[in-house]
Order: C-alpha cells, then structure tokens, then sequence
C-alpha cells in the first residue's frame, strides 16, 4: 500500500469551500497519495478574535505536514486586522512564490498564444516588510529592507527552476537606475549567480521597460525573477494577458514548508451559486502534487483538465459561443475532469512530469561574505518644521553648536533645500539634515555614538523636533550610502 503524504486543507471563504471540494473530488478521483488535515482559517478566526486569521491549533497542523493547501480567504475591513497570506509566507519562511503563466488559447481568449512564462517573486522582503510610520502631520514613510541572504536565496531558486523544468532564460527586473543600493544588490547577486548557470541564457530590464514588454510582447519571456513589489504587480499583469485570473494557481515554497493556492480571490458575490471555476486551486494543487513527489498524479489530473478545456466544457467565466460546448457549474466541471482522467489532450502539448526529476529545491542564501570594516561617519537627522522656519535659518541655528559633525545639507522629500537651493517654494515640513565627519567624502572619519548623542541633545535645546535618525556608515572605505541631490 502507497504511503500518502499529510497534507493541510483551508477551505477558506466565500467561493472557497465550493472550488476546495471540487478541487479534492478530483484528487481522489485520481487516486492523489494524500491524507488531508482540515484547518479553519481566515473569515471564521477573525471574528472569533485571532487578529492574523489563523488559530494556534491550525499552526500545529502546518508543523506537522509542511505543506499547506489554501482556498481563497476574506480579510475583513478595517483596522486591526492582518494579511493571512502575508503572515503565512513570513511566519513559514516561504521566500519564493512561484506562478506560472500560460496561455490556453484559443478556449480562452488572449492576443498571445504561445504564452508560457514564470514569475519568480521574492516574498518576504521589500516593502512588504510593512514598516511604516507616521513622521509628521503630512508625511508617512515606507521602508524598503533588502538582504543579501533574500537576493541571494530567490535568484538562485530562480535558476534552479528554469534548470529543473528545462527553461531556458531567467530575466532579471529591478529599478537600480534610481534605487541603486536596494535593487542594485538584487542586480548585481543576479549577475554573479547567473554567472554559475552558463547553460541558461540570462538578461535584465529596469522595472518599467520590463512590464511594458510584458504586456505588449511576453512570449519572448521565460522564467523572470524580481523583488517583492515588482512581482506582485507583473504577476497580474502576465495572467492578465493570458487571459484569465481565475485559471493560474500559485505555490508560495520555503526550504521546509510550501502553500499552493489559486492567485485569485475569494469572490463573495458570487459564493454558494455553483457557478465558480476551480481551475486556479487545481493547477495550484498540481503544482503540490509535483513538490510532493507525485509527478504521475499531476501529470494525469492536469492532462485531463487540458482535454476539458479542449472538449469545450466550460464554467462561465471563460465560456464564449465559439469554443465553448457545455457552460457547466463548479461541481459538474470537477465532474467532467473526471471523466477525462487517463486521457490526453491533442492540441495542447500534453504534460509529462518525469517521476525522481523533480527533487525539492532548497537554497538558503548563506554564501560567506568577509565581514567589512565598517565606520559610522555622520548621521541623517529628520526634523519636524511644522511652523516652515526657513533653511537658511534652521542651518544658522544649527552652525552654533560644538560638535564634530558637519552640517553639509539639508534636503526635503529627497530635493536640496540648502545650501544654494533654487527652489521657488520648497516643502519646509519634513526636513533631513545631513551631518558628518568632514565635508569631503574622501577625507571622513570614524564617529562614535556619543558624538552623535551629543549633537541630538544640542538640537533638542534648540526645540527642534527630531522625527527620526539614520545613521551614515562606510564599509572598508565605501559609502554605505547615497550622496544627497547637489552633494
């Protein structure tokens, strides 16, 4: 008798519980080597006060399965409440979601029919970290964190994707044009990592020129990797062009856990009538079946769900006069992937997922890096101005203080205030004044904490509100930051 696998089931919301017992019927129908545990998350724990949507018993069931098979949830409006997916992803470290993007044409419609790519998106990093903070009256800010472990981790999964499921070119997006220490480490671990994979071709685009070929012409992309924001915008933007949402299914993996689900919503409006396509948390649930070590069982349930989609059996979300044969419900689509279990499709290349080609991916971004010397050399001190007191006049107050730094400049949303500023009507509220150890970069040197503790007591004898502070450091001699505009 096989050994099945534990594997944890989240019904979800709305459409959830509908597309879930679909989804299984035909897991079993296909004979899947799974022994399911069902957890209640979402909708249901919120309203009995778990605020992340999740109950401790059901983080219990995740430890002991490590994969994770989620419905579609609802985060209720308002205050107070986090993301589900957001919490799973960090809280199981599942630094890589994975979607794959495929046209179906001409059953669904799309202007791009041979469209067949991956989106490879970092996931806990950027700023989806969600550090925020209200500075002032009128300014927020958002803080993008970017490792060199998650860079590293994300870009080598990217390769050893494209490697493993015969792709041929990973792309590379960032905007390190303009955010040149962020995004320019992600480029900069892709060149080196894409350097130990001479087999698979390799390229960048900046962000903005990359989604616009996405959208205009993505059959000439194949396995793209990118930051956390990024990815999450061209995602929908590739499944847009495909053609449907409601087709993709996703899997978010980590070294020792993974979730798969469908990449849409849970779609409340239309719960409970039957009429919902299961296609996105199937071809999710594909995807765990190949993690999982059942290339056969995916292989079989995902040819016969290409059959379906050639027969013309069609839910409505994608029925059209010219394609379509029969509009079916939720339950009936799962009924006829059934029947088709065993076939194969003949105008869609039929899946062949080889059985032992397809070992788990592990990769834990810990290449050694020799520890630099690093020096604090000045500090970013951000001041309130609520009463728009002048540049020139917050720079003549700070010149009489005995410190060793240097004030060199003072900016305001990222543009130079002093000194010899030409801006008609600066922003005077939210001002960041840069101090250091020397005016000339070349010739800083070594601060410590105390020198900046001093300074920051002599600005609150002045009464100045200081907001926030960040400190300047070189790393064996570079700066480990960027010039202010006009420095």
């Amino acid at each position: 008798m096989a050994i099945k696998t534990p594997i944890t089931i989240a019904y979800g919301d709305g459409i959830g519980p509908e597309i879930m017992r679909a989804t299984l019927k035909i897991l079993t129908a296909a004979n899947a080597r799974i022994e399911p545990e069902v957890i209640e998350i979402g909708e249901k724990a919120y309203q009995q006060g778990f605020t992340s949507g999740i109950p401790d018993e059901a983080w219990q069931s995740l430890k002991r399965t490590k994969v994770l098979l989620k419905s579609p949830i609802t985060t209720p409006q308002g205050g107070g409440y986090k993301s589900l997916n957001v919490t799973l992803r960090k809280t199981l470290s599942l630094y890589a979601n994975v979607r794959p993007c495929v046209a179906y044409a001409p059953y669904v419609e799309t202007a791009f029919p041979k469209l067949d790519l991956v989106i490879v998106r970092e996931n806990e990093e950027d700023l989806y970290a969600g550090i925020e903070h209200r500075q002032t009256d009128e300014v927020y800010q958002c803080l993008k964190l970017v490792s060199r472990r998650g860079c590293e981790q994300i870009i080598r999964y990217a390769f050893e994707y494209a490697q493993k499921f015969n792709r041929k070119k990973v792309t590379c997006f960032t905007k390190d044009n303009i955010m040149k220490m962020t995004d320019g480490l992600f480029h900069r671990i892709f060149n080196q990592i894409a350097a130990e994979y001479p087999s698979i071709k390799n390229e960048h685009y900046i962000i903005d020129i990359g989604t616009a070929l996405l959208a205009a012409e993505p059959e000439r992309f194949d396995v793209i990797v990118t930051l956390n924001l990024y990815g999450d915008i061209i995602s929908d933007v590739a499944a847009q062009v495909a053609g449907s949402v409601g087709l993709a299914g996703s899997a978010n993996i980590g070294n020792q856990m993974a979730m798969f689900e469908a990449i849409h919503g849970s779609a409340p409006d239309i719960a409970g009538k039957n009429i919902a396509n299961p296609s996105g948390l199937l071809n999710g649930a594909i995807q765990m079946l190949v993690h999982i070590n059942q290339p056969d069982i995916a292989t079989l349930i995902e040819n016969a769900w290409l059959k379906t989609l050639e027969d013309g059996i069609h839910t409505a979300d994608i029925y059209s006069d010219q394609f379509s044969k029969e509009k079916v419900g939720t339950a009936q689509f799962a009924e006829a992937v059934i029947a088709r279990l065993g076939q194969k499709p003949s105008h869609f290349k039929p899946a062949n997922y080889q059985p032992g080609a397809y070992t788990s991916i592990e990769c834990y971004g810990d290449t050694l890096v020799k520890r630099s010397k690093k020096e604090l050399v000045g500090v970013d001190i951000f001041i309130d101005n609520p009463t728009d007191i002048p540049a020139s006049e917050l720079a003549k107050r700070i010149a009489t203080q005995k410190t060793p730094l240097e004030l060199i400049v003072m900016t305001s949303r990222g543009l130079k205030i002093w000194p010899n500023s030409t801006i008609d009507a600066p922003y005077l509220r939210h001002c960041c004044c840069r101090f250091q150890s020397a005016k000339n970069i070349k010739q800083l040197k070594a601060l410590n904490n105390a020198d900046i503790l001093s300074l920051l007591t002599q600005l609150n004898g002045l009464g100045l509100d200081v907001i926030k502070t960040e400190n300047l450091y070189t790393f064996d001699g570079e700066l480990g930051f960027t010039l202010a505009q006009g420095q």
